[in-house]
């Protein structure tokens, strides 16, 4: 079992807040894909990481879900669309290998 994690910013590159329809969306995509979601949206999560100009910080959310396989080709495509919708340079989604209890 796998679980892969989305890090969505809430703030574009010029300080803007994003539209809540663009979260509801990847919500429902991944609920239709997946069958199921947990998203973490209550309390903003601080992404810090050096620059060549200094620190760069992003508030982000986490949607995460479990599958029993990482189909890599669909995650590629659908990475770049998330990119291009929240225009961002990268989208972190990132997968670990997890042991139901």
């Amino acid at each position: 079992m796998h679980l892969i994690e989305i890090l969505l910013p809430l703030f574009d590159n010029e300080g803007r807040r994003f539209e809540p329809a663009l979260f509801a969306a990847v919500r429902e995509e991944l609920l239709a894909h997946f069958g199921g979601l947990t998203a973490f949206t209550r309390g903003p999560a601080e992404g810090v990481w050096e620059k060549e100009s200094g620190v760069a910080r992003d508030e982000i959310v986490i949607f995460e879900v479990m599958s029993d396989w990482i189909d890599r080709s669909w995650w590629r495509t659908y990475r770049a669309e998330l990119e291009a919708r929240f225009r961002q340079d990268e989208i972190v989604i990132r997968a670990r290998e997890i042991e139901r209890l």
